[in-house]
Order: structure tokens, then sequence, then C-alpha cells
């Protein structure tokens, strides 16, 4: 079953203006270097520039041949060479040692490069370090929202989260600011804004200055989103390290989705062949079991089979008109739809033969006892046979941080024992990311005399006494504690269930997580929007550690008519998983509201951990 939304939901805001505003920004870009040039594109950036604009349109732009920016040296005969790269100094070196080459070889050519989203000052300083500065002309392609879906929008960022969390770097805080502005202008104001994080709040106060700064030109517009909610990822690291059950989170932790598609290899396909599948609402396939538990979705698969069948059998009593009508109107989509069908089904065989593999009931239980507090020490063993048969690096570091983030640090004897252990089971390379671990808070230990009542004392004290200066400090050190046993209290996140939970009806947005656990971004967008602000939420925010970072702004402007009041942009900042974006769909769907969600990227366990690791898978 497809979420339906309630007949007086919202309509959503066709976000396909954005597409074409990217694509022909790119071409003027292109265009500036007229006649036959050779684009040379950085990996990460063919995906999101495949969904803009196909090699068909490159074409038609001149762009001759295609490379890909990788360390070898290239091989062009073109006179006129492009670069669209992300700001990284690796690339400036690239680019410096291929015009640097030329020069040695007395070859003269036009070179351009094009920065997306934004280019950086550092780079300029490095193109000017190889003395190429003044050969080559610069110019930024200001791509950051990519609509994945039509709810969905991506700055398709991964290295936002590691920047950002782990580094402590502020540069894309300003392409955060650039994309909000952008949306302000095409969409209209946002009438009611909420904010929670130190990265919210930065982002927040950069994006009113770009309003302010170019006011008046969005005023007067209607606001067509009622309310905007801007949270930081580390808020709730526990909802983004828990394995996901709903389809489409599965299908991500299993095959990995990458800018809207998948790569489904032959065990899928039951071809030898593997196929791209564009993952969105208008696979209606997919859109009626994305959101769906996985317990579910295989007896829905075998319904809308059998349903099919009776379609195609209606052709045995047809008079020759009725087959002409059947085959130019309805064969068509009967076949698309078999066909999705059937790969549907493959990619469900093949979850569950993976899953089974690893004893996936049995993880589950796991991650259950830990959301909970139950069977710390029996939880704690299961994390060490983990680790013992070597089951998967990145999975057993998941498995220690939710034990670290849900106990609020581990004790010094089971955080020595478990590192000692991983250390020898997958190899002493990982020992940074253990220290990157701990930077950011996601595995960390409990310093003598830290139970929970002494570091909320220690928080409350500091709240009351409010040295200036002394402040930040002390919340530094202490914003690594997670206090998730308090908020889970606080908030009711882990719902007591008289019987069993059904997963075929859900009550509530738990049912993501198998009915164990409401993820904590989402309750807490839901109780802002209950109470309108962050009013009667002080002790949450408290224990969230965001007493200075949770802010709610309202603009002048009441023009916003009921129906933008409904309508309501989520904004991520480090990432955010399907199953938060599916629990909100179903939040949605309860009460009436769209959500609209925009992304740094799509993360899932497994990529916030690999991007905390300095071992390279």
């Amino acid at each position: 079953m497809a979420f339906p939304h309630r007949p007086d939901a919202p309509e959503l805001p066709d976000f396909s203006m954005l597409k074409r505003l990217a694509r022909d920004q790119l071409i003027y870009l292109l265009e500036q270097l007229p006649g036959k040039k050779d684009l040379f594109i950085e990996a990460d950036l063919m995906s999101p520039l495949d969904r803009i604009a196909n090699v068909s349109i490159l074409k038609q732009h001149e762009v001759d041949k295609l490379y890909k920016v990788e360390n070898k040296p290239a091989v062009s005969s073109s006179e006129q060479l492009c670069f669209l790269v992300r700001p990284r100094i690796k690339n400036m070196r690239y680019i410096a040692n291929l015009v640097n080459a030329d020069k040695l070889a007395g070859r003269t050519r036009k070179y351009k490069v094009i920065f997306s989203p934004q280019k950086f000052y550092a780079c300029e300083m490095v193109l000017e370090e190889e003395g190429i500065y003044g050969d080559v002309s610069c110019d930024e392609w200001a791509f950051s929202l990519l609509p994945l879906d039509v709810d969905l929008l991506s700055m398709e960022l991964p290295e936002f989260f590691r920047d950002y969390f782990l580094e402590g770097d502020q540069r894309w805080i300003n392409t955060v600011a650039q994309a909000l502005h952008l949306l302000s202008t095409l969409y209209g104001p946002f009438p009611n804004c909420y904010g929670i994080g130190r990265c919210a709040k930065m982002s927040h106060e950069l994006w009113r200055k770009l309003e302010e700064e170019e006011d008046g030109e969005a005023k007067g517009r209607r606001p067509e989103i009622g309310h905007i909610f801007l949270l930081d990822r580390d808020m709730d690291f526990v909802t983004a390290l828990c394995s996901q059950v709903v389809y489409e989170g599965l299908v991500d932790d299993t095959f990995r989705i990458k800018c809207g598609s998948v790569d489904f290899g032959p065990e899928v396909t039951s071809s030898d062949k593997s196929l791209k599948v564009l993952l969105n609402a208008e696979d209606k396939v997919f859109n009626e079991i994305r959101n769906e538990h996985f317990s579910n979705v295989f007896g829905f698969l075998s319904q809308k089979a059998r349903n099919l069948q009776t379609q195609y059998d209606r052709r045995r009593g047809m008079d020759i008109k009725q087959m002409k009508n059947f085959v130019s109107q309805e064969l068509k989509g009967l076949k698309q739809e078999h066909r999705l069908l059937s790969l549907h089904i493959g990619a469900c065989e093949s979850i569950m033969k993976k899953k089974t593999k690893q004893d996936f009931q049995e993880l589950i239980k796991t991650e259950h006892a830990l959301l909970e507090g139950f069977n710390i020490r029996e939880s704690t063993s299961y994390i060490e046979e983990h680790i013992d048969r070597q089951v998967s690096p990145i999975e057993s570091l998941r498995l220690m941080c939710l034990l670290s983030i849900t106990e609020n640090g581990l004790i010094p004897k089971d955080y020595r024992s478990l590192k000692t252990q991983y250390l020898q089971s997958y190899g002493p390379e990982h020992l940074l990311t253990f220290s990157n671990l701990r930077r950011a808070g996601l595995l960390t230990e409990q310093a003598p005399g830290d139970t929970l009542t002494a570091v909320e004392s220690k928080v409350s004290k500091l709240v009351t006494d409010k040295a200036a200066g002394k402040i930040t400090d002390a919340f530094s050190s202490l914003a690594k504690r997670s206090n998730f046993r308090a908020i889970s209290k606080k908030l009711n996140l882990i719902p007591r269930v008289d019987g069993e939970y059904d997963l075929k009806v859900p009550r509530d947005m738990a049912y993501v997580f198998s009915g164990a656990y409401v993820p904590l971004s989402c309750r807490v967008i839901e109780q802002v929007l209950e109470r309108r602000s962050w009013q009667g939420l002080d002790e949450v925010v408290r224990l969230l550690n965001c007493s200075e970072l949770a802010f709610s702004g309202m603009t002048k402007e009441e023009k916003a008519s009921s129906e933008s009041l409904r309508l309501i942009l989520v904004v991520f900042l480090g990432g955010c998983t399907f199953s938060e974006i599916s629990a909100l769909r179903f939040l949605g769907r309860e009460k009436g509201y769209r959500f609209i969600f925009l992304t740094t990227a799509v993360t899932n366990s497994a990529r916030l951990l690999e991007a905390m690791s300095e071992v390279k898978a």
C-alpha cells in the first residue's frame, strides 16, 4: 500500500524548475568556450550531471569528448579543455599538472575550470602556487539542489558530514544558505522557521543575511511552503545508526542507492546483466512499497503479480476491435509494470538471502535491546562475537557506536576491551578511526564520575551559571554526551506496546523500526509542530546540549494560506536516512501535512561510518 494522502493534503511544489535552472546555467558556462571542447568531469559529479544534462545535451553545445578526472595523465587532442570539478585541492593539482605539461611541450590551449557548487579561495591559492592562475579561467556552477523525487531534494554533498561534524570545517554553510535563498526566491518566503544545532543556527543566520541584502525581491510573494525545519545530524545519531527495515531503506543498505538510482546486479535481474533503475514516484510498483515495512512487501508483490495475470488473461475472450484497443492502450503499461514487478521481487529475494546469511533477526534483537537499555551485558557479548567472527568492520563499529550513544559512553573497561579486540580482529590501521569517532561523539568512554546524573547536574549548573566565554568551552566538552536514555523517556521514543505491534496497519512512526523506536529527529519535528515553537521542550533541548542552539523565527508576513501551512520543508544538515523520510511521510498522512525533504546527501549507517573511517575500503 502506498500512503494515500488525505484528500485535503496540499499539493507539492513543482521542483523541475530547479533542474531547468541548473541545466541553463551549465549550458551558459559551456557556451563561454565557443567551439569544440573536451570536458573533464569529477567522478562524483557524474551521476548528478546525468540527471541534469545528459550526453546528447552536452554534445549539442560542442562538447566533443568526455573524460573522468583521475590519477592518470589525460590524452586529449582538443584545443579547449573544460574541467567540471568539486572545489578540492587534489583537483587543482591535477589541472596544474596538465597545464604545466602542456607548457613544457610548448602547447597552447584554452582552459576553463567550473567549480560546483562554489569555488573556494584555497583552490585559487593552489592554482597561483602552481603558477597557472593566469592560464585558466574560473567559474562557478552554483548547482546545489537536485530533485531526486517529487518530495526529495539533495545537495549531493556527502563530504558535508565529515567536513563539518568531524573537522569543524564551515565552508559548506554558505552553500546551504545559498540553496535556501534560492528556494525562498522561487517558492516564496517561509513564514515559520525552526532549527536545532550549531550548524542549523549558522546556516539560518547566513541565509537571513542573504535575504536582507536582496530585500524586496521576494516581497509580496505568497509563501508556498509554510514551515521550514533545520536539523543537525549530530542531534540524532541513533536513528542513522539503526538497521533500516522499510523497503527503500533496505534497498539502500543492501545495494546502495546513488543519486536516486540503483544498480541491480545479475542476482536481481535473473540475467547475466546488471541494470540501472531509477527509484522514484514514477515507478508505480516501487511507489506503493517504498515506505512499507519489509515484512509486508512480499505479500504485496505477489498479490500484484496475481492482479497483473488477471489483466493479461482478459485477452482470451476478446474480438478483434477489443484486442486492437487492448494492444494500443493497455499492453505497454502492463509490460512495463511486469518488468518493474519482477525486478522488485528479485530485489526482495536477494535482500532475504543476504539478511538470513548474517542472521538479521538476532542483529535487530540486539539493536532493540540497546535502544531500550535491556540486557546490556548480553548485547556487549553479541558485539564481541561479531568482532571475533570478523563479520564486517563497519557493522561492528556501528554496533559499538550504538552501544556507546545509548549508554552515554562506554565504561572504561568495556571501551578498552572492545577497542583492543577490534584492532586485533580487523587490524591496527583502524586506530585513527577510533580517534575520529571519539571526537565526533559517536564512540566515547565515560570519565570517572560521569554517571548520567552527574552530567545532568553539571549541565544545569552551566545553564544557570552563564559566565561569558566559559559556557562555550564547558559546552564543547559536554557536547559529546548523548543523554539518550533521558531524551528517550521525555519524548516517549520507545512505545509501550500491549500485545503484538501490527506492522500491516502502523499506528505510529515507530513502525519504521519494527515498532521498537520512534526516530528522535522525527519526534522532535512532530512536537515542535504541535506547539508551533520550542516552548515546553526546554528540557529536551537541554538534554540535546542545544540550549543555545534551538531557534524559531516568524516572518512578519502573515499571508500564508492554510494550504501552505500544511506544507513543511525539513532540512537535514549532515544527511538523512530513508527511514526518517518514511516516518515523516507517515506522520504527514496521519496529520494532513505534506513533508518535503532537503538533505546534504542521503545517508545510512555504513556511509556515516565510512565518512569517519581512516581506512579506505
